[in-house]
């Protein structure tokens, strides 16, 4: 398994775990489908009510999808499968509180969870970049999610510096996009004492309050989202190119 979960009953947490370390947290097909599946479970156990979403290890909380992946795609332009479209809790219907907890690198991909996580504590020494522009690939569904989470012209320099630049820690809190900053290994801590004060309350306010904020946002992103596949398709080098890509590109970064 590559997703682990511990629940505690009296307090009614659960903080869920990616538990790939030497992938630095990368999310493959059965990983993908672990964490749909476990969203949906979470929903019928009352015995949890509040989440906390980690990465094993220090180095990463995920670094998006497992470029050993292979994802199988139709002919047609029109028709793009993306495996990571539904790892999110809301995708699966969760309107239980979910909080992350991020150390280490956090990119690509990981915005899928990082975009449907209620609030993000993160370690100081966390960072954040999205790779897909480095490497000839859209960063559409990543950067669509960004852009409600953040000032718009920082999801855009995030978005398009690709692996150039990574936001530190202290400049994702100072824009609003992480609301707590822990010393490192210090951010599940900090997470699990907030979503023990959020599953001390009434549980039908909670996730009432927390399906009412993301009513605010849906509409915006479910109308983006729906013309993802389009500008993906539009905007992808072939794989092969994007291989050359990752092959050939080893420059540094900056953090700002």
């Amino acid at each position: 398994m590559s997703v682990r979960v511990a629940r505690e009953k009296e307090t009614g947490v659960a903080v869920v775990t990616l538990d790939r370390p030497e992938r630095l947290n990368a999310i493959d097909l059965p990983t993908a489908a672990e964490l749909a599946a476990l969203w949906r479970e979470l929903r019928f156990d009352d015995t949890v009510r509040a989440v906390v979403l980690t990465g094993a290890g220090e180095r990463a909380f995920c670094t998006g999808i497992d470029r050993s992946a292979e994802v199988a795609q139709p002919s047609s332009p029109y028709s793009t499968d993306d495996p990571l479209v539904s790892i999110g809790p809301k995708a699966n219907d969760l309107w239980k509180p979910v909080i992350a907890a991020v150390r280490g690198m956090a990119c690509g991909g990981a915005f899928y969870l990082l975009g449907e996580a209620d609030f993000v504590i993160a370690a100081e020494d966390a960072a954040f970049f999205d790779p897909h522009t480095t490497y000839g690939m859209v960063s559409a569904y990543e950067s669509m999610y960004l852009a409600l989470r953040m000032p718009h012209g920082e999801a855009a320099r995030l978005a398009l510096m690709g692996t150039a630049e990574r936001m530190s820690a202290r400049r994702a809190y100072e824009i609003g996009f992480v609301s707590e900053l822990a010393a490192p290994g210090g951010e599940v801590g900090a997470a699990v004492r907030c979503a023990e004060t959020i599953a001390s309350f009434p549980t039908a306010a909670v996730q009432g309050t927390v399906r009412s904020l993301w009513a605010a946002r849906e509409g915006v992103l479910g109308q983006a989202h729906s013309r993802a596949p389009a500008f993906v398709a539009l905007g992808n080098l072939p794989p092969d190119r994007q291989t050359e890509l990752f092959a050939a590109r080893r420059s540094g970064y900056r953090l700002r």
